[in-house]
């Protein structure tokens, strides 16, 4: 699948609706597009949170509140605990934000008796891109969790990559790990990295892809950059999958194709709990909550 649209298809022809349960879902932005993901076929939608407020919001939004399953808990605290509590019994096949802080909800997930981490879990941030002047979605990490990933951190970080990208049709994901040269220079340590999970990925240890690195952005993601350079690489100038070296490299990079780049379109998940965990800001789009509600369905 090459775009969000072909993603949109194939949810609607499956013959089982994911189940999305929603933390808190009590906010226009939520419900407008939970509301869109349910009337476009899907996902099927359980919102947690007080009954009152939701229909509150139906009626200003002329939406007809019989489309979800409303799960009534007037507590924000109390309901974030309980849909996650819904998802960890298998009432529910993955979690979505809604109106509750990020603090609120990370805590819910972690919590190590009730949560949904798995012992010795890491928590990572997959963002996913379809970018009108590339070929093909991107899926790139770390953007938001992970300040400075280790080696070991950027292995799991290049797994749920490879494992989203799996999820919604790419066969072999061809992996770049990004540093700003090609180089590997004892001076600059992310370029050290990149060299080691490459030969990670060449000798098995890291399953199920093609890996190059260093590489720098340009040559990933630009084949005449590539023969500019002199590189010969079955990544280079066609990758799937973006390893950033910090969360600062990959947010900026998220940030200025979001706002700088036109008919761009996104999505974005927490990944590495028992389930994908949209994690969508107020200041996201529809369109890009309509996406990650998607992308999520698709990796349960």
């Amino acid at each position: 699948m090459k775009n969000f649209s072909e993603i949109f298809t194939h949810l609607r022809s499956s013959d089982s609706k994911k189940r999305m349960v929603v933390a808190w879902g009590v906010d226009d932005h939520t419900i407008s597009a939970a509301a869109e993901a349910v009337e476009r076929g899907l996902v099927d939608v359980t919102l947690v949170g007080d009954q009152a407020l939701i229909e509150q919001v139906c009626k200003r939004e002329n939406i007809d509140p019989a489309i979800f399953a409303i799960a009534h808990n007037p507590v924000e605290l109390s309901s974030v605990a309980q849909a996650v509590r819904m998802v960890r019994d298998g009432q529910g096949d993955f979690l979505m934000k809604g109106l509750c802080s990020t603090d609120k909800f990370l805590r819910a997930i972690l919590n190590k008796e009730t949560g949904l981490l798995p012992p010795k879990g890491t928590l990572t941030h997959c963002a996913v891109f379809e970018i009108p002047s590339y070929h093909k979605l991107l899926f790139i990490g770390d953007v938001a969790v992970i300040p400075a990933p280790d080696l070991k951190q950027k292995q799991i970080i290049m797994e749920y990559l490879v494992k989203t990208a799996k999820s919604v049709g790419v066969k072999t994901p061809k992996v770049a790990i990004i540093a700003a040269t090609e180089q590997v220079l004892p001076s600059q340590p992310a370029t050290m990295e990149a060299a080691q999970l490459s030969k990670m990925a060449d000798r098995g240890q890291i399953k199920g892809c093609v890996a190059d690195g260093p590489l720098a952005l340009d040559v990933a993601l630009d084949k005449d950059s590539a023969q500019i350079k002199g590189l010969a690489s079955e990544v280079a100038g066609d990758a799937d999958c973006l390893l950033f070296p910090n969360i600062e490299s990959g947010n900026v990079f998220y940030k200025a194709n979001s706002k700088l780049v036109p008919g761009v379109r996104q999505a974005g998940m927490l990944v590495g709990a028992k389930v994908p965990c949209v994690l969508s800001s107020r200041a996201d789009s529809t369109d890009t909550k309509l996406n990650s509600i998607a992308v999520a369905a698709m990796s349960v």
